[in-house]
């Protein structure tokens, strides 16, 4: 598998600035997405009772997958995908239908833009991506658009509290290394990053898959 990774992986993870900017290439990474939560998504939205939560953001949403279990589960509730615009004109065009009024796209970049007013933040296979520092950035911006009582949904793959295991969770820290400037973490980790931004009460549910879901309250 490491093999696999240095010789495969990393390589194709080199051209990915130039994949992206390309609609078809972009379609397929947002199809690739849309099948990781065809299969993990209502785990992870079904972790935590999330009905006292109205107005959702999904911050990084993508296609509106999250959104579209989200919407399934909890029928009082309105989401957003909040995403750079490239990727909200390809989600508007193929993956959202006229019937899920629940569902609304807006456009934008999280580390610079005004984000969508909500109560409940999401933040899936995002923070990984990033280091501390950019991580610590967003959170600070979530956590001022943040209103008292609101609180945020981290979906990430969680190493156990030595980092030593699981093992799939592992190797996805050695691809997002040499993929972006990101690691998996424990959870003792992400409490670090929340409490600065002003996020308690942390809790997290192992949902006995891929993806861990971790709600912590302002």
């Amino acid at each position: 598998m490491l093999l696999y990774l240095g010789r495969t992986t990393y390589l194709c993870w080199g051209h990915l600035a130039q994949a992206v900017r390309s609609e078809d290439e972009r379609l397929q990474f947002m199809r690739a997405l849309q099948a990781i939560w065809s299969v993990h998504g209502r785990s992870v939205m079904a972790a935590f009772d999330l009905s006292p939560f109205p107005r959702i953001c999904d911050l990084g949403g993508c296609s509106g997958a999250l959104a579209k279990e989200c919407v399934s589960l909890y029928p009082a509730c309105h989401v957003t995908v909040f995403d750079i615009p490239e990727v909200v004109h390809t989600a508007r065009k193929h993956f959202l239908s006229q019937e899920e009024e629940r569902i609304g796209f807006r456009e934008g970049d999280f580390f610079k833009d005004p984000l969508p007013d909500a109560d409940l933040y999401i933040l899936a296979r995002v923070l990984h991506d990033w280091t501390d520092d950019k991580c610590s950035q967003l959170l600070a911006r979530i956590g001022q658009a943040c209103k008292p009582g609101g609180g945020i949904l981290v979906v990430e793959s969680l190493l156990d509290a030595e980092g030593r295991g699981p093992l799939t969770t592992q190797l996805y820290s050695l691809n997002m290394l040499v993929q972006t400037e990101g690691q998996e973490r424990t959870l003792a980790q992400y409490q670090a990053l929340l409490a600065p931004a002003g996020f308690r009460d942390v809790r997290c549910k192992r949902t006995g898959g891929i993806y861990d879901a971790i709600l912590a309250r302002k």
